[in-house]
């Protein structure tokens, strides 16, 4: 049997008829809460007499700490928050999970908040949202983010890091997209296709995600380079999941001349595109080249070409320079920017 403190009132004595918080533990001992929280954590700097007389006040009211609202009541909320597009999607979750890695490690929560438009992020970094409150650190992920905006959350004392995108002043990791679009281009024109078509992001893209344009565009110059162009009717819009790149592939397959090779700008539909081909009754290799984008875990169970990137590190590199930022010594805060280009590399399987 459990018996816990103070469920059994001394005689005379009334238990309070709610949690009692560190304020009431503050105002009962006349005291700020910042001194309530040093005292009842053993820090320094508060007196015997004012220490003794807190722990008394706080035993009366049986205050046991809300972890979270300590946290607080010091200035840090041991949280980093993990800002993406979306709360779906393979990419994401595994840049997250790499975020987690080093965030428990560090004793850090992380807190994951997706955002579908500018608007929702401009909601969110806004002061009226009282970010400061609720983390010591953002990763925002693939989101272009204001000179306002990053003012505004830095003056009031949020760390931030950049994925995807390079952030003046505050650290940054991202890959070069355009080299990734010319490697793609580059494989496929080695192996002798001049029809090469091209699965994309969405038409309409709310956030206005940059990494389409820009792997169309390394794709397209490879292309010119080489006395080739990309017809636009071998151009297909997806959703970044496989159900968008299994309906793009349907669409290029249906003209009356369809491309030889598919560049697909991430490999979750390009996985979409290779159900399309065994549906038809054709080979990825063979029949049509399908190439693309990540290394995600199940490229190598389909034997698909890809440019791999390390998601994962990205996730627990950002975040790691998130946090040397908010623990460097404040006489190096102008020493803040670090912007990382990761690698990339082509891993050549059986469906090109």
């Amino acid at each position: 049997m459990t018996t816990r403190r103070g469920t059994t009132p001394a005689s005379g004595s009334e238990l309070p008829s709610r949690r009692s918080t560190i304020e009431d533990v503050a105002s009962e001992a006349g005291v700020s809460v910042a001194t309530v929280s040093r005292a009842l954590r053993g820090l320094p700097n508060v007196a015997v007499s004012t220490r003794q007389r807190i722990s008394a006040v706080a035993d009366r009211l049986q205050y046991t700490p809300d972890p979270a609202a300590s946290r607080l009541a010091i200035g840090r909320t041991q949280t980093v928050t993990v800002v993406v597009p979306t709360l779906s999607g393979w990419y994401f979750s595994t840049v997250v999970a790499g975020a987690e890695a080093v965030c428990a490690e560090a004793g850090y929560d992380v807190l994951v908040v997706g955002v579908g438009s500018h608007h929702d992020l401009g909601r969110i970094l806004s002061e009226s949202y009282s970010l400061e409150r609720r983390t010591d650190g953002l990763v925002i992920v693939d989101i272009p983010i204001d000179p306002q905006q990053v003012a505004s959350i830095s003056g009031r004392g949020v760390a931030i890091t950049t994925i995807g995108y390079a952030t003046p002043g505050h650290p940054s990791i991202r890959i070069d997209n355009v080299d990734v679009g010319r490697i793609a281009a580059a494989h496929l024109i080695d192996r002798e296709h001049q029809r090469l078509g091209l699965i994309t992001g969405l038409i309409e893209d709310p956030l206005n995600f940059s990494v389409p344009r820009l792997r169309r565009s390394g794709f397209t110059d490879e292309l010119e380079r080489c006395g080739l162009e990309l017809d636009d009717r071998f151009v297909a819009h997806g959703n970044f999941g496989i159900d968008g790149g299994r309906e793009a592939l349907s669409a290029l397959l249906d003209l009356p001349e369809p491309p030889t090779a598919v560049f697909s700008i991430s490999d979750e539909m390009a996985f979409g595109a290779l159900m399309e081909l065994g549906r038809r009754g054709l080979r990825p290799g063979r029949d049509i080249a399908i190439l693309g984008v990540d290394d995600h875990e199940f490229s190598q169970v389909v034997a698909l070409t890809t440019v791999r990137q390390p998601v994962a590190d990205h996730g627990a590199a950002a975040t790691r320079l998130l946090l040397e930022a908010m623990h460097r010594d404040e006489h190096e805060a102008g020493a803040t920017e670090s912007e990382v280009v990761a690698p990339v590399e082509l891993v050549i399987r059986s469906t090109t």
